[in-house]
């Protein structure tokens, strides 16, 4: 069987990192990280991981066209909120709806349905607010996860999963990628917004559940 093939936005980053290695290691997936830089590039494909440059600031037509499903994990970490977690998610959704991708898995924030949450992080809820709105618009099918505060803690492969928790906490990076790598079958989740935290649920039985 052809594994499907998945473009990871935000491949660089501490939670895309884990899930491009999730996805190695797949018998259904394989990732193409999607990188800014050459170099990166390179680091990846001595790794035996497709890397393919893309820009969220610029045009990213080209790189949907041979893959099957989109992941955005990217972020600015407040640098440029509007520019990437905003305008380059929406373009990357443009480019998806092109290339008729069956998926797109959107690492979102728990607080982007009420940015008015948090002072502090206003502006990128804000950002995230409206590239999922975009998202549930735009006639993709999706998966939008909402994670709590985000942790460097080992995976625990747990978690606890609601349309909306009601309750703040955190959860580690892992399982937040295992999550993300979970949700990519079209049937799981499908078009569907949910929170996740630290819990006591499997997470594969969490997401069909």
């Amino acid at each position: 069987m052809m594994k499907k093939k998945v473009l990871v936005a935000g491949a660089t980053g501490t939670t895309g990192k884990i899930i491009i290695n999730l996805l190695k290691n797949s018998d259904t997936y394989t990732p193409v990280a999607m990188v800014r830089k050459q170099d990166q590039k390179e680091t990846f494909e001595k790794d035996n991981v497709s890397a393919i440059m893309g820009d969220l600031k610029e045009d990213l037509s080209h790189t949907t066209r041979d893959t099957d499903k989109v992941i955005f994990a990217a972020g600015s970490k407040g640098k440029d909120v509007i520019g990437v977690d905003q305008e380059g998610a929406k373009k990357l959704m443009d480019a998806a709806k092109n290339s008729g991708i069956s998926k797109f898995v959107m690492l979102s924030a728990m607080g982007a349905d009420d940015p008015s949450v948090s002072d502090e992080l206003q502006d990128y809820l804000k950002a995230k607010q409206n590239a999922d709105e975009y998202l549930m618009s735009s006639g993709l099918t999706y998966s939008i996860v909402r994670p709590g505060s985000l942790t460097n803690n080992q995976e625990s492969g747990k978690i606890k999963l609601e349309k909306k928790l009601n309750e703040r906490g955190e959860i580690s990076r892992a399982d937040v990628a295992k999550t993300i790598t979970e949700v990519l079958e079209n049937e799981v989740r499908h078009n569907a917004v949910f929170e996740i935290l630290s819990g006591d649920q499997d997470i594969e039985k969490a997401v069909r559940s």
